[in-house]
């Protein structure tokens, strides 16, 4: 064989096996396609986690500042005061059997427990709920408040900063001294806004305010700073001092669209035992139980 024939063949050989060796390049195994597959959908989520970031920064931009509150109601004198203010939704608007449980927690001195039994309650029978947080009882129960925002059947909201009754002038409820101005307004909601966004990275929907008393000032500042003021239509539990059977009473008075009031900080009431039989009962009548941010448009 001369030395040409063998150039040829030695040229043909290193032809072949870099052709082999592309082929297998492009030839991945499952292994290494899903690998890049999930590298992909990981890619996305990221992408999407910082477009819901961006949107919510974005938001809190939009929402006045303080000084703007003060020049748009700084000048306002409130004619109304009490639970049932113009503005503040008590039910949904519906005819179907649905209701809507929502518990405060409300802090203070007296009320800074957790009604774990409660809770367990809710989560074993698989029954939604929204939580209405104050500022001071979030700081004694940061993780059990971001444990409950985890789970799918719950909804953080926001019950102000210092629980207290929502006043621009002053105004008491209970015995509990309300804010006193268009700035503590201010600082009562957005302050356990903040608060509840920084724990969960969610920014809270709705607002329900120490005592659940407002003036109507108060309550367009609420919305100004992008909440909803929510009370009820059925008193569950009066501060946790029902007895289980004035608790299940209670509750029997619901209503399509009702919205019950509760407590999550008094762990030795009988709240957790009432609530039980109540659930237990609307079932079997037919009701379902929703979350508020389900129903936004149909608040009234």
């Amino acid at each position: 064989m001369n030395k040409k024939r063998v150039l040829i063949i030695i040229i043909l050989i290193l032809l072949l096996f870099t052709a082999c060796n592309e082929t297998s390049k492009d030839e991945k195994s499952p292994e290494e396609e899903k690998s890049q597959e999930e590298e992909k959908a990981l890619d996305q989520e990221e992408v999407l986690d910082q477009e819901t970031t961006q949107g919510d920064q974005e938001d809190e931009k939009k929402l006045p500042s303080l000084e703007e509150i003060r020049d748009r109601y700084e000048d306002q004198v409130p004619v109304e005061w009490g639970e049932r203010v113009t503005g503040v939704k008590t039910r949904i608007d519906t005819e179907e059997r649905i209701v809507a449980l929502t518990f405060d927690a409300c802090g203070g001195p007296n009320g800074r427990g957790y009604d774990e039994e409660l809770i367990e309650v809710l989560i074993e029978m698989d029954i939604p709920a929204t939580l209405f947080i104050s500022g001071d009882w979030m700081e004694q129960h940061s993780q059990r408040v971001l444990e409950l925002w985890e789970k799918p059947n719950f909804d953080i909201a926001n019950h102000g900063k210092d629980h207290k009754p929502l006043s621009v002038n002053g105004k008491s409820a209970y015995g509990i001294p309300g804010t006193d101005s268009v700035e503590e307004v201010y600082q009562e909601v957005y302050e356990n806004h903040l608060k509840i966004k920084a724990l969960t990275g969610d920014s809270p929907k709705f607002f329900r305010s120490g005592t659940a008393y407002y003036d109507e000032v108060a309550v367009k500042i609420i919305k100004d700073l992008g909440e909803i003021p929510v009370n009820y239509n059925v008193l569950g539990d009066a501060g946790a001092t029902f007895s289980a059977a004035q608790i299940y009473e209670s509750m029997m008075q619901a209503k399509p669209g009702s919205i019950m009031l509760f407590h999550m900080n008094h762990p030795h009431s009988d709240v957790a035992e009432g609530v039980k039989i109540g659930i237990e009962a609307l079932l079997e009548e037919g009701f379902e139980f929703v979350l508020l941010k389900d129903y936004m448009e149909e608040l009234e």
